[in-house]
């Protein structure tokens, strides 16, 4: 706008100039001006929050809208793309390994996450009470799990898990039990993966519940008592209801991290026996650095991402019309 100003004032003497034109570009070129007015003053601060607005734009806001642009061609990650448009999601919508790696990962939360939660709530009412001693110490010991590289601890399962010279067939044997086959079994897989999960991640969630625990007023659980309740009724009746949010936040964080387990089977289980232990982001890097199938793994990132979006609004849906019903 300024430049049109400026062409306009340097016109030849005998070329008119319209008074109004001048009043208009200098009309439009007025909120412009404005603006950048209205931000000159905090032009330091904009200038050292920069890298991160950069920084974010380059590898998180980039890389999602150039997966969205590869889920629509074929490309097998060097070489010119093949645009295909929509025909990567119409092959996964009739793709049964992948929906047999959605099915895993489900079955995977039915396995190990109810008996985490309730391991959880319960460790945490051990920490929390009062008559516990050293409760530092407990807590932090019961937290160092989920700071244990899992590399290592996947590693370490699985060496006590095997069938011929696992450690724990060989303590199964001193009672005379018949070895387990822990890593070769379809069911007895999902089991181990459910127990090197549970031994992870239970520190975590137990320091969520107690967090929980600790913000419930400690009158009302007495009060409970002094009208007649048992430390079991008190904790059932008043504790675990005011602990529904911690316990809905936990479930929560369990869905997503079950649907997005990759380390954990890969170290433990190479996702067997026959694909048993394959969870969705395992099948999408086995579709981009096995198969090489870049396009056709964006496609099943996003169907991913949005089952997660689906799944998790529904839970936060659900809980809050039984509690507006409540």
């Amino acid at each position: 706008m300024l430049g049109q100003v400026r062409r306009r004032l340097r016109r030849p003497p005998d070329e008119a100039v319209a008074p109004g034109d001048l009043l208009h570009d200098a009309t439009a070129w007025a909120p412009q001006r404005a603006w950048a007015r209205s931000l000159w003053p905090y032009r330091w601060p904009l200038l050292f929050i920069s890298p991160f607005f950069i920084l974010f734009a380059v590898f998180n806001v980039y890389p999602i809208g150039f997966s969205f642009w590869l889920s629509l061609h074929d490309w097998p990650g060097l070489g010119p793309m093949d645009f295909v448009g929509l025909a990567n999601y119409a092959e996964l919508s009739h793709d049964t390994i992948f929906w047999n790696s959605m099915l895993n990962a489900a079955l995977l939360f039915f396995i190990y996450v109810p008996v985490m939660t309730f391991l959880a709530v319960v460790i945490a009412a051990v920490l929390n009470s009062r008559f516990l001693k050293l409760q530092g110490m407990w807590r932090a010991l019961i937290f160092v799990p989920n700071i244990t590289s899992m590399v290592a601890a996947g590693y370490t399962f699985r060496l006590m898990l095997d069938k011929d010279s696992g450690a724990l067939n060989h303590a199964l044997a001193f009672v005379h039990v018949n070895a387990v086959p822990w890593l070769d079994d379809v069911w007895w897989a999902r089991i181990s993966l459910g127990l090197l999960m549970i031994w992870a991640w239970l520190g975590y969630n137990t320091v969520l519940m107690l967090a929980g625990l600790q913000t419930i007023p400690p009158e009302l659980v007495e009060a409970a008592k002094v009208d007649g309740a048992t430390a079991i009724q008190a904790f059932r009746r008043i504790t675990v209801p005011l602990l529904r949010p911690m316990i809905v936040f936990a479930v929560t964080i369990s869905i997503i991290g079950t649907f997005s387990m990759f380390t954990e089977p890969y170290i433990l289980t190479r996702g067997g026996p026959i694909r048993a232990t394959e969870t969705p982001v395992y099948q999408i890097f086995n579709t981009t650095f096995q198969d090489l199938r870049f396009g056709y793994a964006a496609a099943e990132s996003y169907v991913y991402f949005a089952i997660i979006v689906v799944v998790t609004l529904f839970q936060f849906w659900s809980v809050s019309r039984r509690d507006s019903v409540q």
